[in-house]
């Protein structure tokens, strides 16, 4: 297991995210593609961090931003 850092995770997804070919027309979308990325990075990532860290920090992280975009809880 490598430990990496969170703070790496962030600026590979928010690259990730930045990086796709497909464009989102509204925040709504925008989320979506940030929520699709996240669920990918903790399939091929978990393991290179302790149990649940990796998941917490990314739903945390999409948390601030479906505040961030003032979208209404799912």
């Amino acid at each position: 297991m490598r430990n990496r850092s969170l703070a790496e995770v962030r600026t590979r997804l928010e690259d990730a995210v930045t990086g796709l070919p497909v464009q989102a027309t509204n925040t709504a979308e925008l989320f979506d593609l940030y929520e699709e990325v996240a669920i990918q990075v903790l399939d091929s990532e978990y393991a290179n961090y302790p149990d649940g860290t990796l998941e917490e920090y990314l739903k945390t992280y999409l948390h601030l931003k479906r505040l961030e975009y003032r979208l209404e809880p799912p």
